[in-house]
């Protein structure tokens, strides 16, 4: 399966493109296109045609998790996608707050006319994803990841309430996975699960313990020093080609991964693209 992936939003980016605090790739994995988040959506339209890439062409649209950075554009997509089907988890739709240490909160769920759209939508064009699903030849879905990790939590201050009394453990949160010959390519969102326990899982579910290249955000931004060693030494067991954190990641944490996998680490921002065959 000849497979190339190019990221359409992302914090940085390269030349003459958009950058913006979210996420989304363009995946064409044989003869199958797919789009993982759209971002905030601001920056999607203007990426994809700079880029060459048609999101009217799109078969699926797969949503990480329900935060506005990955979803923003999911009714422009769908819009012109017009027989392209979405795949999420029915608890990426509930309200979700962030609050910090003064107790300010604010809204970081899908927007709520994102939220209205995908309600007008007919039934047949969602996929409600509730466990590990293929939803093309040799793509899948892990569904909600276990958390079987100490050391690995959702990475902030998230609750499903502005006045932060019920944890939000983002149970939504899922990643995409693609089969070849030489292991799996795994794209994440925000890993909110644990960038570990996603690939562990992942492992299980498919049988393969080879995993090639996982590429997306770690959330590794505000981990302490135990999570950020510990994920270091597990990455290392997984001997990956490719390792190439975005988005969430957290500038200290990318640079321990460059300087613990130098032969292969890919710096990401818009504009990136990796071809495996």
């Amino acid at each position: 399966m000849s497979i190339k992936i190019t990221i359409l939003v992302d914090n940085n980016a390269g030349k003459g493109l958009d950058l913006e605090h979210g996420f989304s790739a363009w995946i064409e994995a044989s003869h199958t296109k797919i789009l993982f988040d759209t971002g905030q959506g601001p920056s999607l339209a203007g990426n994809a045609l700079k880029l060459g890439v048609f999101l009217e062409q799109a078969e699926h649209l797969v949503l990480s998790h329900g935060h506005y950075d990955h979803g923003g554009g999911i009714s422009h997509v769908l819009h012109q996608a017009g027989s392209a089907k979405i795949h999420l988890h029915p608890e990426a739709l509930i309200s979700r707050y962030s609050v910090d240490k003064n107790g300010q909160s604010r809204a970081i769920g899908l927007p709520p006319d994102i939220i209205q759209f995908l309600a007008d939508l007919p039934e047949k064009r969602i996929n409600w994803v509730n466990g590990p699903e293929i939803i093309a030849p040799g793509v899948g879905l892990t569904g909600p990841i276990p958390r079987n990790n100490y050391y690995e939590d959702t990475g902030g201050s998230f609750y499903i309430d502005p006045q932060g009394k019920t944890k939000d453990n983002l149970p939504d949160d899922q990643a995409l996975w693609i089969d070849t010959s030489m292991g799996m390519v795994v794209c994440a969102g925000c890993a909110h699960s644990g960038i570990i326990n996603t690939l562990k899982y992942i492992q299980n579910i498919t049988e393969n313990t080879k995993v090639r290249a996982v590429i997306g955000g770690f959330h590794l931004l505000h981990a302490d020093n135990t999570r950020l060693t510990e994920t270091m030494n597990e990455l290392k067991k997984f001997s990956l080609d490719i390792i190439a954190p975005c988005h969430c990641t957290g500038d200290k944490a990318a640079s321990l991964i460059r300087q613990s996998f130098q032969r292969s680490f890919v710096s990401c921002a818009a504009g990136t693209e990796m071809i495996f065959d």
